[in-house]
């Protein structure tokens, strides 16, 4: 049941991406990114936490990979499926020193992270944008150290070349931390107060990226946080503060609030950095359409998960427990029917539905798909 709800969800994702092609006056040009530079969290960390923290343990990755390979999920995640779109590999983690190929790009995101400083991870967003910094420069003399007259590559693979830094995809998928680490810390009202701060430094990191070349960026605003199993277990109950899919009303409406200022905040960003190009994503609608219509697309129940415990005892995916002669932590034996992992992050069979929606620009503004996404957003828009 699955598997015809996801061909039908993806012929459907086809005919939209052929009316918005009409609609913009576009053809099937693509815009022939030769890289991808992201940043963000665990929801698009392909393997650096687990390369220098805490490795990510089976069974983590069996339904792609067949073994751990670096992300919080059964398989692929949404920028794994951003880069199958454009033709490209899969994104080498910058910390991970063993095996990484930069020749199409790199991934800067780290699980826990945060726009802020201080959250769960040391690695906020400011200090991905000094790595990226600091990974340009050093390929860049490298480059001309092996090549000075650039007739040649140095290496077959592995260094991207100097050149495709202004013409790569730059994107960002962060923001859900600031809001989780702040309601551990806080109220709802000071998580909210905390908004324009970050978002400040948000356009921060975007005007050093600007600063060094980057031109076409492509933002994911942050998912209904509310709607995590996680959060649903851990909150406390109140009247009232449930929708009718069971998620948490009052963290849903901080999400939505923080996008709001997002929008607005990219909306600024298009006027004072001229020759970019801003795409939109409206995340937060796409995954929550996924769990609004979970049964119709063949899920299970989106406040359920399938790795892990959080049922009396906390048992992080990956890990076992035996109280009282219970077992717990044992995974469940279809990843697929679960919108949910583990309870905060998606399982690869959501993102892939997510991801056939946000890449035809159903979602976004300018409504563009992906591989459409270097044109002037002034040209496309409604």
């Amino acid at each position: 049941m699955a598997t015809d709800a996801f061909f039908l969800s993806s012929l459907a994702a086809f005919f939209l991406l052929l009316r918005l092609t009409a609609a913009t006056g576009r053809s099937q040009e693509r815009c022939g990114f030769p890289a991808i530079y992201n940043f963000g969290d665990s929801n698009s960390d392909t393997g650096a936490i687990s390369a220098t923290l805490s490795e990510i343990l089976p069974p983590n990755g069996e339904s792609f990979f067949g073994k751990p390979a670096g992300r919080n999920c059964d398989g692929r995640l949404i920028i794994d499926f951003a880069a199958e779109n454009l033709g490209l590999p899969y994104l080498s983690p910058y910390l991970d020193s063993v095996g990484a190929n930069f020749r199409h790009g790199a991934n800067f995101a780290t699980g826990g992270s945060s726009i802020r400083p201080g959250g769960f991870s040391p690695f906020d967003l400011s200090i991905q944008i000094s790595q990226f910094i600091q990974f340009k420069a050093r390929t860049i003399a490298l480059y001309n150290q092996l090549s000075p007259d650039r007739t040649m590559p140095p290496f077959k693979s592995g260094l991207p070349r100097p050149e495709d830094f202004s013409k790569a995809l730059y994107t960002f998928d962060i923001g859900q931390n600031d809001i989780g680490y702040g309601l551990q810390h806080g109220t709802d009202d000071q998580v909210q107060a905390s908004f324009p701060d970050i978002l400040n430094k948000f356009s921060d990191a975007v005007e050093l990226l600007y600063k060094e070349g980057a031109r076409f960026f492509w933002v994911h605003n942050t998912g209904p946080f509310g709607c995590l199993p996680y959060n649903i277990i851990y909150y406390s109950l109140k009247p009232n503060n449930l929708d009718r899919n069971g998620c948490v009303i009052p963290q849903n409406e901080l999400s939505k609030e923080f996008n709001r200022q997002l929008k607005e905040k990219v909306s600024w960003l298009r006027t004072k950095l001229s020759q970019a190009v801003f795409t939109y994503v409206d995340v937060y609608s796409a995954k929550y359409s996924v769990i609004n219509d979970a049964k119709n697309l063949g899920f299970v129940d989106p406040s359920t998960f399938c790795c892990g415990s959080y049922y009396g005892y906390h048992i992080d995916c990956g890990k076992k427990a035996v109280v009282h002669g219970t077992v717990y932590g044992n995974p469940c034996d279809h990843p697929a029917s679960h919108i949910s992992w583990d309870g905060i992050h998606y399982s690869q069979a959501a993102n892939q539905w997510i991801a056939n929606r946000i890449f035809t620009g159903s979602f976004s503004e300018p409504p563009v798909p992906i591989w459409g996404s270097c044109r002037d957003s002034s040209n496309v828009r409604s």
